[in-house]
């Protein structure tokens, strides 16, 4: 077998049996898909209907299309009422298999339409790839066993490509030198002045102390983060995956610690995504709910 079929075994564990867990718990994991894509469908789509008026940096489909159409008429709000729609039928099973397609090109508009302004979030990427693996499962896989296992899969590969991608962009654009504890001192500053315009205060927590009184310590800790991004790859390793995910985890609460930026659908992700929960499940039902598999 050769090194790449060993991971797409690791991935999505062609030879495993399905249990009433594993479908159980996928279909939690689509409904927190589910209420984030609404989530932030609304978000943007109210933003962009009461704040926007100009497109100021285009973003993907921007560059090829005039987004700035969804800036009137409440059509951002349309779209957004669109994609609730559309996500509810595609959750239920109800209909087409490219209900999910249309999901993510309507969520990519909404996106683009929302970040016009200049600045550009990642926060919510980890969402939006999930609802592309689910649109291209619905397609391509729609068995009740084969999309389960090629949705969760990809989703471990493109997370854990992501972060060690993430590595490597730091090493390209700053060089070996990122993680000097100066550039720390730099972001801390700067998050200072967002933390003051929102509350009218700043007061350095016990870590942010630690990182600006000393550099070592500020080097130290995006030293740990740095090397955490580089392992991200080994997720893809199903006894490695809960230990990687861990230690992700931990690195996102550093960041929130350090530099107040908080990743909060990432973190509750990376655990449900992390961590074998279908084997928990499984020790207390044995079979799979009637109308979960008429949602399955």
């Amino acid at each position: 077998m050769k090194w790449y079929e060993k991971i797409g075994h690791q991935l999505f564990e062609p030879d495993r049996d399905q249990t009433a867990g594993e479908i159980i718990f996928f279909k939690f994991f689509e409904l927190f898909i589910l209420i984030y894509t609404i989530k932030y469908a609304w978000e943007w789509g109210i933003y962009t209907q009461l704040r926007n008026s100009e497109v100021v940096l285009p973003l993907g489909i921007a560059n090829y299309i005039d987004i700035s159409i969804l800036f009137d008429w409440n059509l951002a709000l349309i779209n957004a009422a669109i994609i609730t729609l559309l996500s509810v039928i595609a959750f239920a099973r109800m209909g087409a298999k490219w209900f999910y397609m249309a999901v993510i090109i309507l969520l990519h508009l909404q996106y683009v339409a929302r970040f016009s302004q200049g600045e550009i979030p990642h926060s919510m990427n980890l969402i939006g790839m999930s609802v592309l693996c689910f649109a291209i499962g619905a397609i391509w896989f729609p068995g009740k066993e084969k999309m389960p296992r090629f949705v969760i899969g990809s989703i471990v590969f493109f997370i854990g490509l992501g972060y060690t991608s993430a590595f490597f962009a730091k090493l390209i654009g700053t060089g070996i030198n990122w993680f000097d504890g100066r550039h720390l001192w730099l972001w801390i500053s700067e998050k200072s002045i967002d933390v003051y315009s929102t509350i009218g205060y700043y007061e350095p927590n016990f870590l942010q102390e630690m990182a600006l009184n000393y550099l070592p310590v500020a080097s130290a800790i995006l030293l740990v983060g740095w090397f955490t991004e580089l392992i991200g790859f080994t997720m893809w390793w199903k006894k490695l995956r809960p230990v990687t995910v861990t230690l992700l985890i931990g690195m996102h609460i550093g960041i929130t610690m350090t530099m107040n930026i908080r990743f909060d659908a990432f973190v509750m992700q990376l655990i449900l995504i992390g961590y074998p929960w279908y084997l928990l499940i499984d020790k207390y039902v044995k079979t799979t709910p009637k109308w979960i598999k008429k949602l399955a």
